[in-house]
């Protein structure tokens, strides 16, 4: 196996990098900035630059990889496109990169609620719409995939324990992004997460369960 990370200096995009370099898988850090990802990656990580938004960088890119996880997203901004252009766009640019190199599995970090059109998130340009439009269009490609939808992000990590529902079961909640990245990447290869939808957050009194059979009851 040999991952490659789209979004890999992003607030959850680095740690899923962080998390495969752990589990000593190789991997590849799709990023525009060289000098910031080589400023904050593991330097095991491998260094490449593309653009979602740029199919032509996509192909090389994506040469000698099995899986692709992706952790992009628009970055708040005054641009109404932006959503479309990197939410919708740039997934759709990362599948058709995938189906021509024949990726095996591809993890997709969307969001709890993409379903709910009238949430207050879409006021950001209908964010979730696109993130919810972007899953449709993996669904339908062909691929094996597994779409991740957290709750609220936070930045520092917690003993608190992971729950993990079907499409459209959670509406509330958070967890650490440190607890998404585990999730992503155990879902490589877990035959129990593949062609699935899991809805993730983290509550204290949640019994501890492996992600393997979290996974399984979904």
């Amino acid at each position: 196996m040999k991952a490659i990370v789209a979004g890999a200096t992003g607030k959850t995009g680095y740690r899923i990098v962080q998390q495969l370099v752990a589990q000593g898988i190789p991997v590849k850090a799709l990023v525009r900035d060289a000098a910031k990802a080589k400023a904050m990656l593991p330097p095991e990580a491998e260094i490449v630059l593309g653009d979602v938004l740029d199919p032509k960088t996509l192909t090389a890119a994506l040469a000698d990889c099995t899986v692709l996880l992706s952790a992009t997203g628009a970055a708040p901004s005054f641009d109404p496109s932006g959503p479309y252009k990197v939410d919708f766009e740039g997934t759709k640019n990362l599948v058709e990169a995938a189906k021509q190199q024949g990726i095996e599995q591809f993890v997709l970090v969307s969001s709890l609620c993409v379903s709910k059109l009238f949430h207050p998130l879409n006021l950001f340009w209908l964010i979730l719409v696109w993130k919810k439009q972007a899953e449709a269009y993996l669904q339908n490609s062909g691929l094996t995939y597994t779409i991740v939808r957290p709750g609220g992000l936070k930045e520092a990590d917690s003993d608190d324990k992971l729950v993990m529902a079907k499409a459209d079961q959670l509406f509330e909640g958070s967890l650490p992004r440190q607890k998404v990245a585990q999730v992503c990447v155990a879902a490589l290869g877990d035959s129990a997460a593949k062609n699935k939808v899991v809805e993730i957050v983290a509550r204290p009194e949640a019994p501890e369960q492996p992600l393997s059979a979290l996974f399984a009851a979904v």
